[in-house]
This record gives C-alpha cells, sequence and structure tokens, in this order.
C-alpha cells in the first residue's frame, strides 16, 4: 500500500513587487505588506508608523530592524532624514531597491551599533527579540533625546498564565509593569499608549465576544468570509490610546515614547 507524502507548509511570498524588486517570504520574524493572509499584522505596524510619523515632522530619524522597510518610507514622508538600519541581506536588499526617496537610506548594521546624534529613534517591535536589553536601551537614549519603543502586550498574546507565546524569536514579552520597569531606567521620561481594535475590527471583537467563532464555523463560511475580511483589513482599524483613558492589561501593542 502507498502512502501519500505529507504537505509542505504553505510558503507566503510577497506578490506584485515592482520590476527590480527582490520579493520576500514570511517567516515569522517580521512582517510584510503584500502578503494578503498576513495584511493584519502588517496594517497592525503600520497604524504605530503613521502614528510616530505624525509626530517625529523634520527629524532626523533611526528606524531600528527596519525588515522590509515600509515602517522608513512610512516615516520618510514626514521626517527629514531616515535610516533604516537592518542586519538582514535580504531585507536590505529588498528596502533600498523598494523604497528610494532622497531623504532615505537604509544600512546594514546591527541595532546594538545605533549612533547619533539624531533627533529621534523609532524601535518597534524588537526589544522582545534582544538579549541584553538595558544595553541597547542605553545606547538608544544616548543616539537621540527621543525614542519610541514598541512591543506586544503578553497579557494579550500569549495563553493565559503563560510566561510568552509560541513565538520562537521571541525571547522575553511583557507585562505593562514589566515593560515600564525595563525601560524607565535608561530615559528620563516614559510616556506609555496601548494599541485596540478600531473600527471593523472592533466590531468583529464584538461579534466574537457574542459567539462569532461558533458561527461562521458551523456555516462553513470561515475562509471565503476571512479571505475577504482580512485583506481588508486597513490602519485605520487600529488606535493609540494613553494610559488615562484606557487599561492597557487590555492592549495589544504597548507603544512608549520616551525621552531624555
Amino acid at each position: 500500500m502507498s502512502s501519500s507524502p505529507p504537505e509542505s507548509p504553505k510558503r507566503y511570498v510577497q506578490a506584485d513587487q515592482p520590476d527590480g524588486v527582490p520579493p520576500l517570504e514570511l517567516t515569522g520574524e517580521r512582517t510584510l505588506p503584500d502578503v494578503p493572509e498576513e495584511n493584519y499584522w502588517f496594517r497592525r505596524h503600520l497604524a504605530v508608523y503613521e502614528w510616530i510619523g505624525a509626530r517625529i515632522e523634520g527629524m532626523r530619524v533611526a528606524d531600528l530592524a527596519c525588515g522590509e522597510g515600509y515602517g522608513s518610507a512610512a516615516l520618510a514622508r514626514t521626517a527629514a532624514e531616515v535610516v533604516g538600519i537592518d542586519a538582514n541581506p535580504d531585507a536590505h536588499a529588498h528596502a533600498t531597491a523598494r523604497y528610494v526617496r532622497p531623504n532615505l537610506r537604509f544600512d546594514r548594521d546591527l541595532v546594538e551599533n545605533v549612533s547619533g546624534p539624531l533627533d529621534a529613534v523609532v524601535f518597534l517591535q524588537t526589544i522582545e527579540h534582544i538579549e541584553d536589553v538595558p544595553a541597547l536601551l542605553e545606547a538608544i537614549a544616548a543616539a537621540a533625546p527621543l525614542a519610541f519603543v514598541s512591543t506586544p502586550n503578553r497579557l494579550t498574546l500569549a495563553p493565559e498564565g503563560a510566561e510568552k507565546s509560541d513565538n520562537p524569536w521571541h525571547l522575553r514579552e511583557y507585562t505593562i509593569d514589566e515593560y515600564r520597569e525595563v525601560l524607565e531606567p535608561a530615559f528620563g521620561s516614559v510616556e506609555i499608549h496601548g494599541l485596540f481594535h478600531a473600527g471593523k475590527l472592533a466590531i468583529h471583537e464584538r461579534a466574537i465576544a457574542l459567539g462569532w467563532d461558533r458561527v461562521h464555523s458551523l456555516l462553513r463560511i470561515t475562509k471565503p468570509f476571512y479571505d475577504r475580511f482580512t485583506p481588508a483589513i486597513s490602519a485605520g482599524d487600529f488606535v493609540l490610546r494613553p494610559e488615562d483613558e484606557a487599561d492597557l492589561d487590555k492592549a495589544l501593542d504597548f507603544v512608549a515614547v520616551c525621552r531624555e
């Protein structure tokens, strides 16, 4: 009796890239645009970049662990100068080819080598990957008087009671109190905002609370529904709220505004 070989995991690669731009494959280490199945995470990150972009007009900015480069390009719409820094050779080649602006460049380097003088450092969704967090935060603080540092909220990312999610790239994940504790020694002031669902994602969240997961499963419409819903998510379906206006224990991500 013969048996079929097991199916290989599906590969997700960026579609419809401009001529001369090498597409990147989704590995789970970084998010990517132009992958419909990944659109939720891409928009979740882009919403934060756009929020920061409104606050760094005319500044010299470093975007650490910039990955594919879309965030650095978003910052360059308002900043005077942006350098996107990432050690991965494929990401660096892609970003350099795809995002071409006179005030934007990409350097292939380790984030630990950040140096000033800069006006602001942006370091999003990467602190959870870093071994020596205090040393890197000290380097960021020395490079610029302003830093934006984000990380996922362990309480909403990981299973209840777990020390971290199953993301193999994450060394540690933080609660709001743990996050503040690791940031405050490096900076004079730390103001933390929470990222939450808004728009159609907030409606979807309420629908799940009312039993939507059971309904779409019973109706056997799970795949066709989410094949349309996920690519339609936009950055506007997320909102940042300050700590005095929201329960940050329920936030998706923490976004810290750190000053010298």
